[in-house]
């Protein structure tokens, strides 16, 4: 699709996007905030956008990143370029987990403007970033579709990611079609009482499962470009929780029975307790819990199959700190 096109299809979707302004209900939380007169919801965020960081990110899967150590399945390798990643602040889910606390729970980041996100989404562009990586963007996508009609006026070619904890409304979801190129949504939970224990929702597998099958219905493949740089697609993470194995081979149950062969599934071992993280997840994945998800993974015979190293020890992890300039460390 075009610019001309994308931005006729954002200003329509802006246009019914509206309402949640004032009685927000963007997400299944559903606060119904009136986010215009600077009432905050769940995720704590306002109206206008605040941003943690905007930066090169190669700690992403290959075909967004360029690069990494990442396990290939059926896949050849590519540049490092990197992910133009713009880390938002808050978070509707709240994981109490979350290696990225800092924005999802401390709030961490500077309000910006709808014109500056653009400006990021451009210079990043120009840095040589593969995609613009929106990460977290569900609680400012008003704004967020208001800076990328201006990006795509002022040249704006690359593809958008939308980078989802994967606890979405499918009707939001739909209205991103035409839109967001390449969805990144986590796929965390099957169990209902674990998501209620560990995330505070009970109905987060029905409601990501089913938006999940929204963004496969619009990206149903894998789309790369010679570089092996994704274009289009759908890409499934699942972060493997140390002691709760027997729910990722759930998961991968209802992948294997819903979604065919072209979807993209990305596991990671790279779990790490952090902030709040319950007694019972204060320990690392286990090498024994990952290769039998990873094993099952395999047994699916997906077109793309991405995974992770094997678990990192409490003293290896890939923990960032955005308190830093750098919170990734890419520049070490």
């Amino acid at each position: 699709m075009n610019s001309r096109l994308k931005i006729e299809r954002i200003k329509k979707t802006l246009w019914e996007l509206r309402e949640h302004e004032t009685c927000c209900e963007l997400c299944p939380r559903e606060c119904k905030v009136n986010r215009k007169k600077g009432e905050k919801g769940f995720c704590q965020m306002g109206r206008e956008p605040f941003l943690s960081h905007a930066l090169l990110h190669y700690g992403e899967e290959p075909v967004l990143s360029g690069y990494g150590d990442w396990n290939q399945e059926k896949s050849n390798g590519s540049h490092r370029n990197g992910s133009g990643a713009l880390f938002f602040t808050g978070c509707h889910l709240k994981c109490p987990f979350c290696q990225n606390y800092q924005l999802s729970w401390l709030n961490q980041g500077k309000q910006v403007t709808s014109q500056q996100l653009a400006e990021h989404m451009l210079s990043l562009q120009q840095k040589g970033a593969l995609n613009i990586n929106l990460v977290s963007p569900t609680h400012f996508l008003i704004p967020i579709l208001e800076a990328l009609k201006q990006a795509y006026k002022e040249g704006f070619t690359i593809p958008v990611v939308y980078n989802s904890n994967g606890y979405e409304k499918t009707e939001v979801v739909q209205k991103l079609d035409g839109i967001v190129d390449i969805y990144l949504p986590d796929l965390k939970y099957h169990s209902s009482s674990l998501s209620q224990k560990l995330s505070g929702v009970p109905d987060y597998f029905p409601k990501a499962s089913q938006a999940i099958l929204e963004m496969h219905r619009q990206q149903p493949q894998l789309v790369v470009d010679d570089n092996n740089a994704a274009q289009r697609g759908l890409i499934i993470r699942h972060l493997i929780l140390p002691g709760m194995s027997s729910d990722s081979l759930k998961l991968l149950e209802w992948i294997n029975s819903h979604l065919d062969s072209s979807v993209c599934l990305s596991l990671m071992s790279q779990y790490h307790p952090c902030f709040k993280a319950p007694p019972e997840l204060q320990k690392c994945l286990s090498p024994q819990e990952f290769h039998k998800v990873l094993a099952q993974a395999k047994k699916m015979d997906l077109d793309t199959l991405f995974y992770q190293p094997e678990p990192f020890s409490l003293q290896e992890h890939l923990v960032p700190d955005f308190s830093l300039p750098d919170p990734f460390g890419f520049g070490k």
